[in-house]
């Protein structure tokens, strides 16, 4: 009961607020046609102070107000005033249509400015006008910074906000309007004008206002601040821009913001005769040219309620091609000249033609071309629709001369009249050691663009004969041979047991003690005898000696990389290091498995055979199926590709019965079904071929022929005892059957299901676990299939794919036929 008592104290209290303002709009208890909009934010803000004051929430005062007459809509809305901030001390963090927390400079620092959001559209058509990329890009604008102190100069008027402040003994705060009659209203102060005011006499007013009714400001005891905190929208009107019309804008804007708003300049707008009307006239003329070439903002004046930008259309402007910075199409103010153009472009560029620059004018009739020497760049005045078109230098040197081969300092140097071949040699800091001085050669540019060769004594041009030290002319190249050019890069070639064989360059005096040094030396294996074979040169060929080099046999002492006797050698001599006649490292086998000691053994003889390294290995285990014993021996990469390379004989395809083209046609394709299943499974994952061993009948006569002899690499691996028959393949179901004695082939075929669609069950093959496989045989109608023991594996393979014949492959093979039997017919007539 006491809280309801103190809701109803607290709206009558708010509703019949001493205040003029609060007055005014709710002298009545009659809430039924209050309107929360006409509220101020002072209004605002004395009813959120009353409500924290007798600490009852909105919610709670609702039934009261509802009671009293007040709409529910209009309830909501005074909820929704009282939750928006309304001081400096109560800024709240906006938050944007995602729920983002929003980092607005203006709710950052407290100021507020209405968002104008404008949408850049990308001028393509117009691109190439100087200015209009000022316009284009999304990145650039003009907007008032407010971040930055309020302008001493600043006019307020209606839609303006202060923030009054007093600090200090005395307290108080409150965010107020500027209203429609330019006043603002402070509690227990009254209203007071300010529109048309600087904020720096407002809040000289505003001061002496309030120093009347709170005592201690006078004294010194409280401070009075007045600062802006919210910022009006002014209405500016643009014609002639892209975006033409009536645009809302900060009361901070500029002339410049105002066009970045409507796109720049139109079409056909001028960047340089811009006119800011106000009041119905001509306040300033704007040029945007200031601002692009000099960085110069003085025209980027502030705008005022009610401000017309008017962009008339240009007068002149002129395009800009070719070797510029900045080609493009620019205006140009009566008075100005080319050199004001090039200022625009930027200058030329490295590239350009400087001399002359070419322009195409525009006559009432026709066209005409006019060109423009350097000297006139500061007196021709550009025309409308003049294009200056900027070419570039030549391709060519005005003093070029060029030297190069057997000179100190081979380079492009810079030719002048009457230059001779010394100067020039001078210039290249003189002949190399090597030059070759019976001759030089210049190619020698004609004026024709030809070339001639024209030949020099050097030697005498250099000791100063005038007729040998000829005078040059632009674009000569003057060559300087070397007498190392045309001496022949002899070779020599060491081989056999050297640590680097290989091919070495042929110095005069060069030894066989030198070229076994240079080659790094002999290796272990070399013996002592070296062979050098030597060419024979002669001028005449003798028919009598059949040799084509001469061998020379040597002997050095293989310790020391030292031949007895010094041997010279001479060009393209081939020297060959004899390896030793027994010169053989250890060389190992691998065993594992059920053996006892699995492990590499070191071959001890040349005829070590399986059964020698298996009892050394400490002979087989229980575990071990001594049907079970295999050899894995490594396949060479050169053994694999000789079985590629064999050319598949298919007894049925004779020459003589079958036309070439069907006969290949035919072998290839069993050749690529063959192959393709075959060779390159073995070329991909068999590295290696699998010896079977009879372990049995090795164990009873160790001559058997399976007891083979073991090479280097060789694998012998043991088997462990296993009781199951594994079935792969195109098979129902890859799996292991138990072993089952007297069972056949057909029995584990079952077993897993049987063969799949593309099972070639005629073709199944069974593989021992020593290695060795057999396959099904078959005798008229009978079938034999192999036996199956422990531990086996039986694989049925896939079918090979085959095309079928062509039709014209078809005809051809009929015709053969019908042939041969025309053939028959005639031969037993």
């Amino acid at each position: 009961m006491k809280k309801i008592i103190t809701v109803i104290v607290l709206l009558v209290t708010l509703f019949q607020s001493s205040t003029a303002t609060a007055q005014d709009l709710l002298k009545s208890t009659d809430l039924s046609t209050l309107k929360v909009d006409y509220l101020s934010d002072s209004d605002i803000s004395k009813i959120k102070a009353q409500l924290q004051s007798n600490n009852v929430t909105i919610d709670q005062a609702r039934p009261m107000a509802l009671a009293k007459g007040m709409p529910a809509s209009e309830f909501a809305k005074l909820k929704e005033r009282l939750a928006m901030p309304t001081s400096k001390k109560e800024v709240v963090k906006p938050y944007d249509k995602d729920g983002n927390e929003s980092n607005d400079q203006e709710q950052e620092y407290g100021r507020a400015q209405e968002k104008i959001i404008n949408n850049k559209v990308k001028d393509s058509i117009n691109s190439l006008i100087y200015g209009s990329q000022l316009f284009d890009n999304p990145t650039l604008n003009f907007e008032p910074n407010l971040k930055l102190a309020t302008p001493v100069n600043y006019i307020l008027g209606p839609g303006d906000e202060l923030q009054i402040s007093v600090y200090g003994v005395q307290e108080f705060n409150a965010s107020t309007p500027v209203t429609i009659e330019g006043k603002i209203s402070i509690q227990y102060v009254g209203e007071i004008v300010v529109s048309g005011m600087t904020i720096e006499s407002a809040t000289q007013k505003i001061k002496a206002a309030i120093s009347r009714v709170y005592s201690t400001v006078p004294s010194g005891q409280s401070q009075v601040s007045v600062s802006l905190s919210r910022i009006r929208t002014i209405k500016v009107t643009i014609i002639g821009g892209k975006q033409p019309g009536n645009y809302s804008i900060s009361s901070l804007a500029t002339v410049y913001n105002a066009l970045f708003l409507a796109g720049g300049p139109g079409k056909n707008g001028s960047y340089r005769n811009i006119e800011l009307i106000r009041n119905n006239k001509v306040y300033r003329t704007v040029d945007i040219y200031d601002f692009l070439v000099k960085g110069d903002q003085s025209s980027n004046i502030g705008l005022k309620d009610n401000d017309v930008i008017r962009i008339p259309a240009y007068t002149q402007r002129v395009t800009v091609e070719g070797e510029v910075k900045r080609p493009g199409i620019f205006e140009i103010k009566k008075g100005e000249s080319f050199s004001d153009l090039l200022l625009f472009a930027s200058g030329f560029n490295d590239f350009a033609y400087t001399a002359a620059v070419n322009v195409l004018q525009k006559t009432g009739k026709e066209f005409r071309v006019l060109d423009i020497k350097d000297s006139d760049f500061n007196t021709y005045q550009p025309l409308s629709g003049d294009v200056f078109k900027v070419t570039k230098i030549l391709n060519r040197f005005e003093n070029r001369i060029k030297i190069d081969g057997a000179v100190f300092r081979p380079n492009t140097y810079s030719f002048y009249e009457g230059m001779r071949v010394s100067d020039l040699i001078a210039k290249a800091d003189g002949l190399k050691e090597d030059a070759y001085s019976n001759r030089a050669r210049i190619i020698r540019l004609k004026s024709d663009l030809t070339t001639e060769i024209v030949n020099v004594d050097l030697a005498k041009a250099l000791q100063g004969d005038l007729e040998s030290d000829l005078t040059l002319r632009r674009e000569d190249k003057v060559t300087v041979y070397s007498v190392l050019d045309f001496v022949e890069k002899f070779k020599i070639t060491i081989d056999g047991e050297v640590k680097d064989p290989d091919v070495y360059d042929y110095h005069e005096g060069l030894t066989l003690n030198d070229l076994l040094i240079q080659a790094g030396g002999l290796t272990g294996s070399a013996s002592k005898r070296v062979e050098v074979a030597r060419m024979i040169v002669s001028e005449e060929i003798d028919d009598a000696n059949p040799n084509k080099v001469q061998l020379f046999n040597l002997e050095i002492d293989a310790a020391h990389n030292e031949q007895l006797k010094n041997f010279a050698l001479q060009p393209f001599d081939v020297v060959n290091v004899r390896k030793m006649a027994f010169y053989e490292k250890p060389e190992m086998v691998t065993i594992s498995g059920a053996v006892n000691y699995a492990g590499k053994y070191v071959l001890a003889t040349k005829k070590d055979r399986v059964y020698d390294v298996v009892q050394r290995a400490g002979g087989l285990t229980s575990l071990a199926n001594v049907a079970g014993v295999k050899i894995k021996r490594p396949i060479k990469v050169k053994e694999i590709e000789e079985i590629e390379s064999v050319d598949l004989n298919l007894g049925v395809l004779k020459k003589e019965k079958l036309p070439v083209a069907v006969r290949d046609s035919i072998s290839n394709r069993v050749k690529d079904s063959i192959q393709n299943s075959s060779f390159k499974k073995m070329n991909e994952v068999v590295k290696y071929a699998t010896i079977p061993v009879d372990w049995k009948s090795i164990v009873k006569n160790p001559n058997n022929n399976t007891n083979v002899i073991l090479f280097p690499g060789d694998e012998i691996e043991v088997a462990a005892f296993n009781e199951g028959v594994k079935v792969t393949g195109n098979v129902l179901l890859t799996s292991e059957i138990p072993y089952e004695k007297g069972r056949g082939f057909g029995y584990y075929l079952s077993s897993v299901g049987g063969v799949d669609a593309k099972g070639w069950k005629k073709k199944a093959y069974i593989i021992y676990p020593n290695g060795k496989a057999a396959v099904a045989h078959s005798f008229l109608f009978f079938k034999s299939y192999p036996k199956v023991t422990p531990g086996s594996q039986i694989i049925v393979p896939e079918k090979p794919v085959t095309k079928k014949m062509t039709t014209g492959e078809v005809v051809s093979i009929g015709s053969v036929i019908a042939s041969l039997a025309l053939l028959i017919v005639t031969a037993f007539k």
